[in-house]
Formats: structure tokens, sequence, C-alpha cells
């Protein structure tokens, strides 16, 4: 699934084309994604202005003029394509699809595009998903805190209220650090490819218990190690694995500067360390480290 660089790409992409912009018409090609759409779903969005794009964890939000929010989740394959008439993609010439520079073809199965929000001046906004994982909601602005799947949701590690004291909260758990790190009631919007990580930057063996996070040291050296590789995957447009894709059609390139994710067997990239990664399954999820710095 996308993580949370991924979707803030996303979110950054979609902004200047939808904030301000007035919703002519919504279409559907099929009832359901991975729920149903809410009830006349597109009556509700016609004619209405997106007044604002935000994010909250992995899940984008639509402000919505009149008092609503649309909720989306990429799920495993979706993602948001831009059309404008007239302007041709850069890397294959085909039209419609603003420019990017293209390392692997975006689909253009219209099979897969499952929802088009056309807007007024001419842009449209089409949500594509093979695997029909994602999903959309529409709810009222003033119950979003209350919404299954925001409600609980901890503090995110791009606010400035995150801290090493954020992390104090794991510190009376024998669970593993690294499966405390995915508890989105603590930290939202953390998933396993940026923990494994984290982890790494900070030297952390992702087996110790939580309880490590006590020594409020190695509390704010993961702290910042969360930071700084949230931030530099979101300047570089996020991991890009398998099929997931910027709004312009880009891929990201951060996973060309993993350290340990998919790396397995591979020499660590600390300098001086002459370990090697390895890869463990914790809680059903594959997780990498170098068993030699990482302590």
């Amino acid at each position: 699934m996308p993580e949370l660089p991924e979707v803030e790409t996303v979110r950054r992409g979609l902004q200047p084309v939808l904030e301000g912009a007035t919703i002519q018409s919504v279409t559907l090609a099929r009832p359901a994604l991975r729920y149903p759409f809410p009830d006349q779903f597109s009556q509700r969005l016609a004619g209405r202005r997106v007044l604002g794009l935000g994010r909250r964890s992995k899940y984008l939000l639509w402000e919505i003029e009149g008092g609503e929010t649309l909720l989306a989740h990429l799920g495993m394959s979706g993602s948001f394509r831009i059309e404008r008439p007239g302007i041709e993609d850069a890397g294959s010439g085909a039209a419609g699809v603003l420019p990017g520079a293209f390392a692997l073809a975006r689909s253009r199965d219209a099979r897969h595009d499952h929802v088009r929000f056309d807007l007024q001046g001419g842009a449209t906004v089409i949500y594509n998903d093979p695997r029909r994982f994602g999903f959309m909601d529409l709810l009222p602005q003033a119950d979003m805190a209350r919404h299954p799947h925001l409600a609980g949701l901890g503090i995110e590690p791009t606010s400035n209220l995150f801290s090493a004291e954020t992390l104090a909260a794991f510190a009376d758990r024998r669970t593993p650090l690294k499966a405390a790190l995915l508890d989105q009631g603590v930290v939202a919007g953390l998933g396993n490819i940026y923990v494994c990580e984290a982890l790494w930057r900070a030297g952390l063996d992702p087996r110790r218990p939580a309880s490590v996070l006590t020594d409020s040291v190695v509390a704010e050296r993961l702290a910042a190690a969360i930071r700084a590789v949230i931030a530099e995957a979101i300047e570089a447009g996020g991991s890009t694995l398998r099929d997931h894709m910027r709004t312009d059609g880009t891929l990201g390139y951060f996973q060309h500067r993993f350290a340990v994710y998919d790396r397995e067997g591979e020499p660590c990239r600390r300098p001086g360390c002459g370990g090697a990664v390895a890869r463990i399954r914790q809680a059903g999820r594959s997780t990498f480290f170098c068993q030699s710095c990482q302590c």
C-alpha cells in the first residue's frame, strides 16, 4: 500500500488543480470500489467548490463547499490522473495527460478508470484502480474526528508535535519495536517501508522491545530518524513500489536510496559496518535490517 510520503506526493500534485476548482460533474463507472460509494455521491459533489486538499495519515481529504469532506484512500493500486485537453504526455505523446518524466508507462486501461471528476475550466481528475482496493466516502466536516477510519489516529510524523515524547507512549510495551511503530494510534501514517528505514538510521534492532524508548537519548535518535526519512521520501516523490505513481504519471525515486528495505543479502550501506541486510518475518510482514550495526 502507498505510505504517507506517496499519499502526500499525490496531495501536492492534485492541489494546484483541485483547490479552488468547482466540480462540474462526477461520473462513476461502477457502484463500488472496496466499499460502495455513498448515497447520491455524484449529486452531492456536482456544482461544489473544492476549498482545500489535505491529508490525514494515508487518507486524502477534499474539503468541499457546503460542509462535507471527501475522504479518499488509494488502496493497493489506486492513483489519480489529471487530464487537460490538448496537453500531451511528455513520455509517450498520448493526449490529455500532464507532462512528466515517465520511468514506467502509466496504465491507460479504461476498464480501471472508475471515477471521473470534470472540473469547470476543462480539467479532469480521474481515479484509476486496477485492484479496486481503494475507496471514497463523504462525511460532514464536523464528524471527521469520529469517522471510523480517522478516529484514534495518532500524531503525524510530519507534525511539529511529533517528538521523542510521542514515542515514549511505547515505553512500557514488550511489543517488538517495529510492530509498536506500526501502531497508527501513536504515530499516524508510518508503514512497513519507512519504519524499516528509520530503524536502520537510528541503529536500532527491530526485534528489541519497545520499552527501549524509556531511554530519552534513544527515543530522540529514533524520532529524528523518522522525521528525516519521511521528509526525504516526500521530497523525492515517494517510493513507488509496483504500480503506484504520482498524479503527473511520474514515479517517485526514493527507492533508490533504500538502505535496507528489499535489499536482503546486500552489503549494509553504513560506512564501516561490513554487515549484510537480513530479512525476517514479524507479524506476517517482512522486516529488513542489518544484524551487525542495528542493536
